[in-house]
């Protein structure tokens, strides 16, 4: 390694992007290219800096493949920042395989958290967790350990377990600082202030109460029975029953906790649960059927008992009933939290995170667009949605998760 690529390799590790360019800016070897993708990367121009970090691997010979691994780790890094999380994970792993073989540790512990943090992306916790719990922190440079602290920060959130993510955020912090890399230390300063903003709304017969994290976690840990509309679920303590793909049945189960301790008369239910306000005796049938539908599912935590005028939602031991709803109401309040992060995301990015076909994304995304809450970028394959960031509250609890929820 010659004296510029070395210079401009340490600049890159103390995050001078441009201090690092003026070394290497005029080369076109692949150590070249390599560190000007980086640079490129970390000044925000993404499309160049894949294009330079595939010439990279392309220009290292056969008996580089050292060299070629590292360039594939650091352009899926890059993808990862556009939010390209639709290709396969095949060529991140094979790289991880070769630099492990090679013993390239630091290396190696990036690929492992740029998989764990697409995965973090597609709500895959458990498989998350399960990448994060293989990493060795020992031996890091203060930059990598700040990331591996991050990201084991943001499992922990998405989880709700509020002591250990504040716990990994404090060891980032004190990384960040030792690292001295200004965006890496911005990036942990604005992670804390996820702990202060509103995270969800309780609501009452008269009114509503903003929560943050903590308080969300202390309601669900509590003897209340919860009926989640964050996550479209309803349960007790550890004993939960998805809701997620059953519309229907969460429509009448929310109506039901929102009338609690009264009872919700035939119409109101009809027009919560199917759309219509004129309903007939065909969908006063299907609501009698429903409902036995929502007894069976939920007959551990509560029943539903008819009244002269409707149904009534009496919870098993005398619990409290609470309704937990987002900070944001719309049926696209997940959408608008995946684009609340300033990420360009593509319509087959956002629909592989929400577990949604590409045209209902379109459609919810022409919604969006015409009340002006997001915006494109690009044409055709390249277009790309932006919205402006959600400064107000944290959209955590939004955000896809394919927990197991019985």
């Amino acid at each position: 390694m010659d004296s510029l690529i070395a210079a401009s390799a340490r600049a890159l590790a103390a995050g001078d992007a441009l201090g690092a360019l003026k070394r290497v800016a005029l080369r076109d070897d692949p150590p070249a290219l390599a560190l000007r993708g980086i640079a490129m990367a970390q000044l925000g121009e993404h499309p160049r800096a894949r294009e330079l970090l595939r010439r990279a691997a392309r220009g290292f010979g056969a008996h580089e493949e050292l060299a070629r691994a590292r360039c594939v780790v650091a352009e899926a890094e890059v993808a990862l920042a556009v939010r390209d999380i639709g290709s396969s994970p095949r060529s991140l792993m094979a790289a991880l395989a070769t630099l492990e073989a090679h013993a390239d540790h630091a290396n190696a512990l990036q690929a492992r958290l740029i998989a764990a943090r697409r995965l973090l992306l597609l709500g895959r916790l458990d498989e998350a967790e399960a990448t994060l719990a293989r990493l060795s922190a020992r031996g890091l440079s203060p930059s990598l350990a700040a990331v591996a602290e991050l990201t084991a920060a943001e499992l922990a959130l998405r989880s709700l377990r509020i002591g250990p993510a504040r716990a990994a955020l404090s060891r980032a912090y004190e990384a960040a600082n030792r690292a001295r890399v200004p965006a890496l230390l911005a990036e942990v300063e604005e992670a804390f202030t996820a702990f202060d903003r509103p995270a969800a709304r309780r609501l009452f017969a008269d009114g509503e109460q903003a929560l943050r994290l903590d308080e969300v976690a202390a309601l669900l840990d509590s003897d209340a029975l919860v009926v989640d509309a964050c996550r479209r679920r309803a349960g007790v303590g550890n004993t939960w029953r998805s809701l997620t793909r059953r519309p229907v049945l969460f429509a009448l189960a929310r109506a039901l906790a929102e009338a609690w301790p009264g009872d919700v008369d035939r119409e109101a239910l009809i027009a919560s649960a199917f759309h219509t306000l004129r309903p007939n005796e065909s969908h006063r049938a299907r609501l009698r059927v429903e409902i036995g539908r929502l007894r069976a599912l939920v007959s551990t935590l509560a029943h539903v008992e008819a009244t002269a005028r409707g149904f009534i939602l009496r919870p098993l031991g005398d619990r409290e009933v609470v309704v937990l709803a987002p900070p944001i109401d719309g049926d696209q309040a997940s959408l608008v939290a995946l684009l609340s992060d300033g990420a360009a995301w593509s319509t087959s990015a956002l629909a592989l995170a929400l577990g949604a076909s590409q045209r209902t994304v379109q459609r919810a995304l022409a919604e969006l667009e015409a009340a002006g809450r997001v915006r494109p970028i690009g044409q055709a394959r390249t277009r790309r949605w932006l919205s402006p960031p959600l400064g107000g509250f944290t959209t955590i609890l939004l955000l896809p998760v394919a927990l197991a929820m019985e």
